[in-house]
């Protein structure tokens, strides 16, 4: 949600700028902006609802000249998405801009306070009040623009992560954080600022990761000065950037989405590399490893995640539960923050994150740190904020997913859990030497397994075009691919804007089943696990009332064919691992129902990538 990007340095900005936007574009955002401070030391901020591309073509008779500036996409939280509440934001004066990501949450009582003492304001947006209350501060003190930054953040009640220039400084960007992403690169003479690395990336491998509460100093004549709110100095720690650029380009395919669907059997590949044993004979996770007591000895497991990763960790309760014998909850990180849960130091928090940045599952993280529980976090971005702050951890190794419907990140950290819950239930001896094998064999033929799946890529582009015009979809699974049907729901609403629900499919029988006619198509998994009859009653209970029926069944699979309108097969795994090869065609049914519809599959309407506020 909302993307920063900041250059100092010796290059003309702009192009930087916004080559930077649009590397951020997959965030999500609904306007865009930049600020900068021309040599001659004029402040010009130009901004406009829209793409990056209706902001290039705002400022092409415009002033866009100067070697510093900050820039903007917005997803709007307070006011509405137009040309006055984009950012960046200017103080009365005229004199300062900022651009804000997250939300300033006691932003009424400061703007209140503000107009006390004269002030006045031209946006409904919390990030006014913000760069007002600097400038107020300034003023008042006759300070820098760094201390007024300083002092304003004490007052402020809320997550953020900031950029802020001023009229006559052409040499330094104020930047801040707290509960936001912040990433700078470190150049040679020159400075780059970001929400993430992706904008980073072609100018330096060298970056610095802000922490939360910490105010830095960027001015391209000093070296990087990164302080905290009561003015103690940190030690900046540059890190070597692990990102390519190929890895951010769409390499012929007409989506990131469909890309990073194709790219699955190289990412499991990447995922378990190193740690599956090429015979099967073991499986190395160090950060399960190196704290196996905490697990062992855990009164219960708690996955906290939201969308996508909440799916994800819905299967990983079942692996733990079946193969360790562990107790595990699957909490919705945005609810468990807020009900006061039980929660204690015989627990083991598993934290899971695309980004490493979801707002509701750090939070959930810092609570459960407080009452004592061992935080574990499963995560792809190296370095983010949730990888910092759990206790240890295991990566995916994906590479970045551009798209905001995750395909790629899902398989990945079901795949990590599956490598957990192995590990786990080896250390513990609930698992027999057999069927360890045959799971960890099953993850290292993964890849080839999910490359077949994805081979289906023209036939289910064929008969989706059937689809283009439904209203719902039902999706169906039991055990292990109940998650996995309501993943591909979730990916149709995300993409294609049709409602779609995912359910166990014996439940349909108390209440959905209502819904049943020869307008409803009907997802079903019904893959030759251990309750494949059961699920084969249920779809013939929905083809007795006229349903329609998209079956994903095991090749050389007879019995649902004969009861299915639509047919497709997919290769054979353990069945705990049949969630993995499922989730590839019901990702690309939902991509090309929604390419059929005209859809913006990258960037769906309203949604972020990144959801870095509540």
């Amino acid at each position: 949600m909302c993307g920063i990007v900041g250059y100092v340095g010796y290059r003309e900005a702009f192009p930087i700028l916004i080559s930077g936007l649009h590397r951020l574009e997959y965030r999500g955002y609904d306007s865009a902006g930049v600020a900068l401070v021309s040599d001659d030391g004029r402040l010009n901020v130009q901004k406009c609802r829209g793409k990056v591309a209706d902001l290039e073509n705002f400022t092409v008779s415009k002033d866009v000249s100067g070697h510093i500036g900050i820039a903007h996409t917005r997803w709007a939280t307070h006011g509405e998405p137009n040309d006055v509440n984009a950012h960046p934001h200017y103080s009365e004066s005229g004199n300062i801009a900022l651009i804000h990501n997250g939300i300033i949450e006691n932003y009424g009582v400061l703007k209140d306070a503000l107009i006390e003492n004269g002030y006045t304001f031209k946006s409904g947006t919390d990030t006014e009040v913000l760069v007002q209350l600097i400038e107020y501060v300034k003023t008042t003190n006759n300070c820098s623009l760094f201390e007024a930054v300083q002092s304003a953040l004490k007052q402020v009640v809320g997550a953020y992560a900031i950029a802020v220039v001023e009229k006559g400084n052409c040499d330094e960007i104020i930047a801040a954080r707290k509960s936001s992403p912040m990433v700078i690169g470190v150049g040679e003479g020159e400075y780059f600022l970001a929400s993430d690395a992706t904008p980073i990336v072609e100018y330096t491998d060298r970056v610095v990761y802000v922490n939360d509460g910490e105010i830095a100093v960027i001015n391209r004549n000093k070296p990087l000065k990164i302080v905290n709110l009561d003015n103690i100095e940190s030690r900046v720690d540059i890190k070597k950037l692990e990102l390519s650029i190929s890895q951010l380009e769409k390499g012929g395919y007409p989506h990131f989405m469909l890309k990073e669907i194709h790219e699955q059997p190289k990412t499991i590949v990447d995922c378990i590399r190193g740690r599956v044993a090429a015979d099967g004979s073991n499986v190395v996770l160090s950060g399960v490893m190196a704290n196996c007591e905490r697990f062992l000895q855990a009164k219960r497991i708690v996955f906290v995640g939201c969308g996508t990763s909440w799916h994800a960790a819905l299967i990983g309760e079942h692996l733990i539960e079946d193969l360790c014998r562990i107790p595990v909850e699957v909490e919705y990180a945005s609810e468990f923050r807020y009900r006061n849960p039980v929660i204690g130091p015989d627990d083991v928090v598993i934290a899971v994150s695309q980004s490493g940045e979801t707002a509701d599952t750090l939070a959930a993280v810092e609570l459960a740190k407080k009452n004592g529980a061992f935080i574990f976090g499963i995560c792809n971005v190296v370095g983010s904020s949730i990888a910092r702050a759990t206790d240890s951890g295991a990566y995916i190794h994906v590479g970045p997913e551009i798209g905001v419907a995750s395909t790629k990140a899902f398989t990945g950290q079901v795949t990590v859990m599956a490598m957990v819950a192995l590990t786990l239930a080896r250390a513990k001896g609930t698992i027999g030497e057999e069927h360890f094998r045959e799971i960890a064999n099953g993850l290292l033929h993964l890849p080839a397994l999910i490359e077949q799946a994805v081979e289906l890529d023209a036939q289910i582009r064929d008969f989706s075009k059937m689809f283009t015009y439904a209203r719902n979809f039902i999706y169906l699974g039991r055990g292990y691919n109940y998650p996995a049907a309501l993943e591909g729901a979730l990916k149709l609403k995300e993409i294609s804007y049709i409602h779609a629900e995912g359910y166990p499919a014996a439940e349909m029988k108390h209440g959905p089943i209502a819904l049943i006619d020869s307008e409803m198509p009907v997802v079903a998994i019904a893959t030759r696990d251990s309750i494949y009859e059961k699920t084969v009653s249920n779809i013939q209970e929905i083809k007795a009332r006229g349903g329609r029926i998209i079956a994903i069944v095991e090749q050389g699979d007879t019995v649902v064919r004969n009861i299915a309108d639509y047919c497709i097969e997919v290769p054979t795994a353990p069945e705990c691992l049949m969630p993995l090869v499922v989730s590839v065609p019901l990702q690309l049914l939902a991509y090309y129902i929604a390419v059929n519809k005209g859809r913006d599959v990258d960037q769906p309407r309203n949604l972020a990538k990144s959801v870095t506020v509540e």
